[in-house]
């Protein structure tokens, strides 16, 4: 484990409709990249980040954000530590181990359709460069 930035509150962004006290766990497909299947499971210390994520894995769909508690170890989240910018600006981390949901969050704001219509395009252009590699 590296050291973390934060010792919480953590979020995770999905599109799953799920009550406090389920886990979150790894094994489902990437939001990025649908033929990999992610060996962590991945939340914020940022509410804006967790609803990214959720608006991202509910394009079509409804998304849900959640404050939920790591059950064990994690780590920075090596797709964006150091990446972009020095250090884990994005507050993005990663776990084997489950998530522990404690809370649906409601006060966050949803993405207007011009910006989900850009990450859509996004979206598919990422699909599209097998350069974007997902540290899995």
């Amino acid at each position: 484990m590296t050291t973390a930035l934060d010792d919480g509150p953590f979020f995770h962004g999905t599109k799953a409709q799920l009550e406090p006290g389920a886990l979150l766990t790894a094994g489902y497909a990437s939001n990025y990249r649908p033929e990999v299947t992610m060996n962590h499971i991945y939340f914020t210390s940022l509410v804006d980040g967790a609803s990214l994520a959720a608006e991202i894995a509910a394009l079509e769909g409804i998304p849900h954000v959640y404050e939920v508690e790591p059950t064990g170890e994690f780590e920075n989240d090596p797709n964006v530590t150091d990446k972009k910018f020095p250090g884990n600006p994005t507050r993005s981390y990663r776990s084997t181990l489950p998530l522990r949901i404690i809370r649906e969050v409601t006060d966050w704001t949803r993405l207007s359709p011009q910006d989900l219509q850009m990450w859509r395009e996004r979206l598919a252009a990422i699909r599209e460069d097998d350069g974007k590699e997902i540290i899995n």
